[in-house]
């Protein structure tokens, strides 16, 4: 299927044929990226999409301990003051 770049504001769009994007699957917010000079337009991830799967398995193998004590930094040692 062929389309046409159309100016939008100091921009250019395609517009996308409702029939595509329901064969496609697109929700409302998608990502875009560039592959091998392609345009690649795909539903948008979540940004901590796992991150609660991963947080169990750490803590279910104990590994969801702290790195170590606090480090201060010079403003905390040096100027602050209660």
């Amino acid at each position: 299927m062929k389309a046409k770049l159309v100016r939008i504001g100091n921009s250019r769009g395609v517009r996308l044929p409702r029939p595509l994007i329901e064969e496609a699957g697109l929700p409302d917010d998608v990502d875009l990226r560039v592959e091998d000079h392609t345009i690649v337009i795909a539903p948008a991830r979540s940004a901590r999409k796992g991150w609660a799967e991963a947080a169990e398995r750490m803590r279910a193998a104990g590994d969801d301990e702290g790195i170590g004590t606090d480090v201060g930094t010079a403003f905390e040692e040096d100027e602050w003051r209660w």
